[in-house]
C-alpha cells in the first residue's frame, strides 16, 4: 500500500471546498438580477424618465410622450424594454472575445471578480437616478448588465476547473440553488422597505433607491468570498496562436466557430437551449402582467408569488440535481421541458381571482425554473473541448442573450392581435415544442465523447 493509499484521496475534499467558495459567485451577483433587473428597475425608470417627457409620476408603462436617446424619440414606458434588449444583443456581440480572453488567461478567477467589482461601481450609479434625471441610470444599467455577463463567462468556465463530469450536475445546481436562495433574502429585504417606507422614514422612491444601490453593494461584497477562496488553474488545451493578446482573442473565437461543425450534437444542444430558455425567460417576464391584467390579481399577490417563485426555485434546483444524479441531465432537462409545455397550457386557464392556483402554478414554475437553468449549465459543460470553456458559454450566453427577445415579442404581437393575455401566455408553448424537438435529436453519449470528455456515470 502506497503513502497516498493510505492517506486516502483528498482530491474530492478539495473539489467540494473549492465548489463551496464558487457557490458565493451565484449568491453574489443573483441579487443585481433579481433586485434589479426583474423588479425595481423597469417601473422606477418609467417614472423618472415620464417626469422627463411630461407624464408626471406615472407608475405603470402607460406613458406615451418620448425621450430623446441618441436622436430617436423613444416612448418612456418602452425605454426599460429598449435598454435591456440593447444590453442583451451588445453582450452577444463582447462576450464571444471576453470568452477567448478568459481562456487564455491564468487568472480567471480575477477576470469574474474584475468584471463583477466595475459591474457593481456602475451599478451602483443607479442610486443617482432621482427627479428627471433618468440619463445616467439608462447608461449605469447597460454596462453593468454587460459587465454581469462577462463575469460570468469567466464563472462558468471555473466550474469545469473544479469539477469532474459526475460532479458538475450537483455543483451547477448547489450553486443555482445558492442564488435563488441569495437573491430571494435581499428581494424579500427590499420589498419590505419599499412597501413599508414610512416604517422606515423613508419616501417610497428614496427606498427604492436604496433597494438599487444594495443590490451593488451586496454583489460586491459577497463576490470577495470566491475570489479570496478560488484558486486559479492554468489554461489546458489552448492551441498557440502569434499577436498580441487582442489579436489572439479574436483569432481563436474565429477558430472556434469554424470548429463547431466538429461538434453536431453541441450545435443542436444550442438550438434547443436557444428555445426552451427564451420560452423561460417570457414566461419570468410576464407572469406579472398576466396575473395582474388577466386574472386581477392586486400587488401584494404578485409580490407574494415573486418571492414564493424564488425561494421555491432554491428547492427545486436541488431536486433536479439530485434528480440528475440518478437519471441523468439530458433526461432531466427533456421532462423539464415537458413540464414547462403543461404549466403554460394550464396557465391559460387559470380562472381570475383565484389566488390558490395561481400560487400552485407559482410552485410549478420556481421547481422546474430552479432545475432546468442549473442543469443546462451543467450539460453544456459537457460537450465542450476542454480548455474552451470561456469561449463556448460566451457562445452559451450569446445565445440566450441575442435572442432572449424573441418570446417577448410573440406574447406582445399575440396580445395586440387578440386583444387578451391568455392565447398569449399560450403561444410560448412554441418555444417548449422546439426545444424539446431538438433535444430529443440529441444523442448525449456521442456529443460528451466527441468533445473529448469522459462520458458520467448516468447521462
Amino acid at each position: 500500500m502506497t503513502a497516498a493509499q493510505g492517506l486516502g484521496d483528498f482530491a474530492p475534499v478539495r473539489r467540494r471546498q473549492q465548489q463551496r467558495a464558487w457557490n458565493w459567485y451565484d449568491w453574489a451577483n443573483s441579487a443585481f438580477y433579481t433586485t434589479v433587473l426583474t423588479v425595481l428597475f423597469g417601473p422606477f425608470m418609467i417614472t423618472v424618465a415620464g417626469r422627463a417627457a411630461g407624464c408626471g409620476d406615472s407608475p405603470d408603462d402607460t406613458c406615451n410622450k418620448t425621450v430623446d436617446v441618441l436622436g430617436l424619440h423613444l416612448a418612456a414606458g418602452s425605454l426599460p424594454s429598449y435598454l435591456t434588449s440593447f444590453a442583451t444583443i451588445a453582450s452577444a456581440f463582447v462576450l464571444p472575445v471576453v470568452g477567448a480572453l478568459a481562456d487564455r488567461s491564468e487568472r480567471k478567477k480575477w477576470h469574474m471578480g474584475g468584471c463583477a467589482w466595475a459591474g457593481s461601481f456602475v451599478g451602483a450609479l443607479l442610486f443617482f437616478m432621482h427627479g428627471d434625471h433618468w440619463r445616467l441610470g439608462a447608461v449605469a444599467v447597460v454596462v453593468s448588465s454587460i459587465l454581469a455577463g462577462c463575469s460570468l463567462v469567466s464563472y462558468y468556465a471555473i466550474m469545469v476547473d473544479i469539477s469532474t463530469e459526475d460532479e458538475r450536475d450537483l455543483a451547477s445546481s448547489r450553486g443555482w440553488a445558492f442564488g435563488y436562495l441569495g437573491g430571494g433574502l435581499l428581494l424579500l429585504i427590499n420589498l419590505v422597505m419599499v412597501e413599508g417606507h414610512d416604517a422606515f422614514g423613508l419616501s417610497k422612491e428614496f427606498a427604492v433607491r436604496l433597494s438599487l444601490l444594495s443590490a451593488s453593494v451586496w454583489w460586491a461584497a459577497f463576490t470577495i468570498i470566491p475570489v479570496s477562496k478560488l484558486r486559479n488553474s492554468p489554461p489546458q488545451g489552448v492551441e498557440p496562436t502569434s499577436g498580441g493578446l487582442l489579436q489572439r482573442s479574436f483569432g481563436q473565437l474565429w477558430a472556434t466557430l469554424r470548429e463547431l461543425r466538429a461538434f453536431p450534437m453541441t450545435v443542436t444542444f444550442l438550438l434547443a437551449y436557444l428555445f426552451y430558455n427564451d420560452g423561460i425567460q417570457t414566461v419570468i417576464y410576464s407572469a406579472s402582467i398576466y396575473g395582474s391584467k388577466q386574472l386581477h390579481f392586486s400587488d401584494s399577490v404578485l409580490i407574494a408569488a415573486i418571492l414564493m417563485i424564488q425561494f421555491v426555485a432554491f428547492g427545486g434546483a436541488l431536486f433536479f440535481g439530485r434528480w440528475a444524479s440518478r437519471y441523468g441531465a439530458y433526461r432531466c432537462l427533456l421532462y423539464g421541458t415537458f413540464a414547462w409545455m403543461a404549466i403554460v397550457v394550464l396557465a391559460m386557464f387559470l380562472p381570475e381571482r383565484n389566488v390558490g392556483l395561481f400560487l400552485a402554478i407559482g410552485v410549478a414554475i420556481g421547481l422546474v425554473m430552479g432545475g432546468t437553468q442549473a442543469l443546462s449549465r451543467s450539460f453544456f459543460s459537457l460537450l465542450i473541448p476542454r480548455g474552451r470553456e470561456g469561449e463556448y458559454f460566451a457562445l452559451y450566453n450569446a445565445c440566450e442573450r441575442g435572442t432572449s427577445w424573441f418570446g417577448t415579442l410573440l406574447f406582445g404581437v399575440v396580445f395586440q392581435v387578440s386583444g387578451s393575455y391568455r392565447p398569449a401566455i399560450v403561444s410560448l408553448l412554441i418555444f417548449f415544442v422546439l426545444g424539446a424537438f431538438f433535444l430529443l435529436r440529441l444523442d448525449p453519449r456521442r456529443g460528451i465523447e466527441e468533445a473529448g470528455n469522459t462520458v458520467p456515470a448516468t447521462v
